[in-house]
């Protein structure tokens, strides 16, 4: 027996994971911090060590999985710092706006491709983008804030190598590839409304001459050639788990694919030993990578101390209800709250993993609530980085995400209970 009791331990941990994350303490150390506490006051003392290596025992399934997700996330890191340190993010916006003659297209294309690099407040590297193309189309500074937060993140519902699908896919022991399916209804629906209500007052005073005097097909290759290394790592990840499902139980084609990846960036782009090793000096990714492997310790944590059967009697098979509330309210509420999408997964997944049994459609709707959630809170970084940027504030910039979260939270509950093949 622990100190506490479970309801106590996870309210006291809670509140310490609240208290690191107002502090801006880094997610990794956070959720290993509170995975720790949770363990000390909820199991014997002498369980906390055992668990921590059973985490990663790679002669598990488990551990193997947790092994492969943490250095797979470890490898995304090192590529996307490559795409920053070596200019390859500039180059491949550079390309599309060169290829794209329509402005909204240009603003709506932009922010998403810097949103392949999943760094926190991000959203800064495209807001110059933004606010010069902003200005051809006479958008107020809430606009302009409003279409470089959304769209930023629109393409990680789809993306492969998000860390946060990853990690949703390896905690529900989902394939990625079924929950990515899942979330193309929203991620549509999101381009959507973030299109019509972002450019609503939008006035084009004709399309850029200047595209015209550029040679496209140059363009094109400086597209393809600053897109590949992200094209190959996403194409031999799907691959793999197509021609081998078995790839996914743990966590392989996403650890195999991600360190082709980065091969093909050390050759594409012709970099030394030192360029490709000087991402490493920067701790975001080691953060991430902490974050990654804090998220299955703490799920661990939370199992073995019993915090899931707190949940059990809010269940019951004739209330289907009781489970859309439960998939919604919480992961919502805590990517909200927490300003991380990867922490609110990680909690909600520990917390229900005992109520209910997660299939393709219980991880997309908990994914896609834990992000719209995270989308929407003042604590993300992105969007106070935005907000400030563009001198304007999150009442206005809400003005714009309210309907659009009402919308995309509504496509996402459709796709949950309409009968799908998947």
């Amino acid at each position: 027996m622990g100190l506490l009791s479970p309801l106590a331990s996870i309210a006291l941990s809670l509140l310490l994971l609240g208290v690191l994350l107002y502090r801006r303490i880094s997610l990794g150390v956070t959720l290993i911090a509170t995975a720790l506490l949770l363990g000390f006051l909820a199991l014997n003392w002498y369980e906390i060590p055992s668990l921590v290596y059973a985490t990663t025992n790679p002669s598990t399934m488990d551990g193997l999985l947790t092994l492969s997700i943490t250095i797979a996330t470890f490898g995304i890191m090192w590529l996307s710092q490559l795409y920053k340190e070596t200019g390859e993010i500039v180059r491949l916006s550079n390309s599309v706006s060169g290829l794209i003659r329509n402005p909204k297209i240009v603003l709506s294309v932009l922010p998403a491709l810097i949103g392949f690099l999943p760094v926190s407040g991000g959203a800064l590297m495209s807001a110059p983008l933004v606010d010069v193309e902003g200005d051809k189309l006479r958008l107020k500074p809430g606009e302009k804030a409003f279409i470089n937060h959304w769209f930023r993140h629109t393409v990680f519902p789809i993306y492969p190598l998000s860390q946060v699908l990853i990690i949703t896919a390896a905690l529900t022991r989902v394939p990625l590839l079924t929950i990515l399916l899942l979330q193309i209804p929203i991620v549509a629906t999101m381009v959507a409304v973030g299109f019509l209500l972002g450019f609503r007052k939008a006035k084009i005073q004709g399309l850029r001459a200047e595209v015209e005097a550029v040679n496209r097909v140059l363009k094109l290759k400086e597209f393809i050639s600053a897109f590949s290394p992200i094209m190959v790592t996403i194409v031999v990840a799907i691959i793999m788990d197509v021609v081998n499902p078995e790839f996914s139980k743990f966590g392989l084609e996403v650890l195999i694919a991600t360190f082709m990846g980065l091969a093909f960036m050390a050759v594409n782009s012709h970099l030394n030993i030192g360029a490709l090793i000087k991402p490493l000096k920067s701790w975001g990714v080691y953060d991430v990578t902490l974050a990654a492997y804090g998220a299955f310790l703490l799920r661990n944590v939370m199992k073995a101390a019993g915090i899931a059967e707190i949940f059990q009697p809010l269940i019951s098979s004739g209330h289907g209800l009781n489970v859309i509330t439960l998939l919604t309210i919480i992961p919502m509420g805590l990517g909200f709250l927490m300003g991380t999408a990867s922490g609110a997964i990680a909690l909600s997944v520990s917390i229900l993993a005992g109520a209910l049994t997660f299939t393709s459609k219980t991880s997309a709707l908990l994914y896609a609530s834990a992000y719209l959630g995270y989308t929407l809170g003042p604590t993300h970084l992105c969007l106070t980085f935005t907000a400030n940027y563009f001198k304007t504030s999150l009442k206005e910039i809400y003005r714009y995400m309210a309907p659009s979260f009402i919308a995309t939270f509504a496509t996402a509950l459709i796709v949950y209970i309409i009968p799908l093949p998947i």
